[in-house]
């Protein structure tokens, strides 16, 4: 299979793009290397080896939950230049 000119020029219409002759040119060239190479993987033998799901095997790397002590409302709020009674007041950043 190979691109021929005509092929980019229709990719570059359909992604709004325009391009000289010579990036044209250069486009193709690229694409059919591209394609040659891809093509090479046509010679494997792939017959005895399994489809999957997951080019690597994954296993579950999640920790367990272990309950923690987390800091209090009045500890965290304690520096805090604005706030309320246990919220943090900070500037208003939507205009309704």
């Amino acid at each position: 299979m190979s691109v021929t000119q005509k092929d980019v020029e229709y990719i570059a219409l359909l992604a709004k793009l325009k391009f000289e002759q010579t990036e044209l040119d250069n486009f193709t060239h690229h694409l059919n290397d591209i394609l040659a190479y891809v093509e090479k993987l046509n010679e494997l033998d792939t017959e005895s080896i399994e489809p999957l799901s997951h080019p690597v095997e994954n296993s579950n790397v999640f920790r367990e939950d272990e309950l923690k002590h987390s800091i209090s409302t009045e500890e965290s709020l304690k520096n805090a230049p604005d706030k309320t009674e246990e919220f943090f007041r900070v500037p208003k950043v939507i205009n309704q």
